[in-house]
């Protein structure tokens, strides 16, 4: 494939949206799967973001496929639990975006420090965006095993190398991707904020 490993996400990104500007389902969930190769590039640091993202994805496929005309819209998983009063349950769609939200923030973070921090061990760039992002959700167990984790974290330059592909800037790839991902993040929280759903924690 040419160009670098993000550059099916970044073609994914853009199928997201309906024309009214509404997150479509299986379009943005494609474009968080296409971020999982990237992340296998991390190795054993990663395995646990990977699992979890990958888990979320599931949850929130399996629901769509059992009515993929009503689900059509993302935000219509979350409102059907509204409606039953089961956002709350550990196994809900809900909680899936949400976690699945916040794990993308993390990575976004990441890669922004990536390209923002040259002098940065990758460790360093891993601990300052967790902090900045999941840590306060994160429970003392969650937060020991992603200590743990760092400390397997590759190094910066050969995973850079690996990431970079076939040609192409991959600084240019990781901002654009930055760039064009982020909005739909924070989209996602300002619906679940207004749902007054924003904030749970992991236990």
């Amino acid at each position: 494939m040419e160009g670098s490993v993000f550059a099916p996400a970044l073609e994914g990104i853009k199928l997201v949206k309906s024309e009214q500007g509404e997150i479509l389902t299986q379009p943005f969930l494609e474009a968080c799967k296409h971020i999982l190769p990237v992340i296998d590039k991390f190795g054993a640091s990663m395995a646990l973001v990977k699992s979890d993202i990958g888990g979320n994805i599931t949850r929130l496929e399996t629901k769509y496929a059992s009515n993929p005309t009503r689900f059509n819209y993302l935000y219509t998983l979350v409102q059907v639990e509204i409606e039953t009063n089961t956002t709350k349950s550990s196994s809900s769609c809900t909680n899936g975006l949400l976690w699945l939200t916040r794990a993308m923030d993390f990575l976004v973070a990441l890669f922004q420090n990536l390209v923002e921090h040259a002098d940065w061990s990758m460790a360093q760039a891993c601990t300052d965006s967790y902090n900045k992002t999941l840590k306060k959700w994160h429970g003392w167990l969650a937060s020991s095993s992603f200590s743990v984790a760092m400390k397997l974290a590759p190094d910066r330059k050969k995973f850079m190398e690996v990431i970079q592909g076939t040609g192409g800037d991959i600084s240019a790839d990781i901002h654009k991707f930055c760039a064009d991902f982020s909005p739909l993040l924070e989209e996602n929280h300002k619906f679940l904020a207004r749902c007054g759903l924003d904030d749970m924690k992991a236990s």
